[in-house]
């Protein structure tokens, strides 16, 4: 969000054919819920294009990228790195501190897909449950973003949109914005 240290989500153990949807969806979620950056492990074209098309059009801004290595990324990654899964400490006992962390540090959150390496849980500062059931990374991503802006990422504001959606309580409309800003 807008004055803080960002906040980058790694996507871990996409599957090309079989998570396009949920990949696509990890990263949308990170764009709407305050994330500044989805970062993909392998190969994940067709999420990277959703992504970047909805950005173009609902506005931003909004990084998406790619990665060969993510043990790369997470060993020179300059901040602190939070895994969520649901083997990790409760929410709800850690959120403060990572909040707390975050005025001064980059997150790097991380969501596997599959079986995550172990290597993860040990790299990772923080190992964080949203429940200790199991659930989507997807849920979890939204849980946790929302606790960490507390929020306030609900009113972020887009810049560039093409695109806007008018709040109804029945019915839907998107309009064209009028400059694209």
């Amino acid at each position: 969000m807008e004055g803080e240290p960002p906040v980058h989500v790694l996507r871990l153990g996409h599957r090309p054919g079989r998570d396009q949807r949920m990949s696509s969806h990890v990263g949308l979620t990170a764009r709407a819920l305050g994330a500044d950056r989805v970062i993909y492990a392998g190969d994940a074209a067709g999420p990277v294009e959703t992504v970047a098309d909805i950005t173009d059009r609902f506005g931003g801004p909004f990084e998406i990228e790619t990665t060969d290595s993510h043990r790369a990324l997470l060993s020179d990654f300059g901040g602190q790195v939070v895994h969520l899964t649901m083997y990790g400490l409760p929410i709800e006992d850690c959120d403060d501190e990572i909040r707390s962390i975050h005025r001064n540090e980059p997150l790097l959150v991380v969501v596997g897909a599959e079986k995550v390496p172990f290597d993860v849980y040990e790299t990772a500062d923080y190992n964080v449950a949203v429940t200790g059931q199991p659930h989507s990374e997807v849920a979890s991503l939204a849980v946790f973003l929302d606790h960490l802006f507390a929020g306030r990422e609900l009113d972020r504001e887009w810049q560039n949109a093409k695109r806007k959606v008018v709040p109804k309580a029945h019915g839907k409309r998107v309009e064209d914005t009028d400059d694209g800003s």
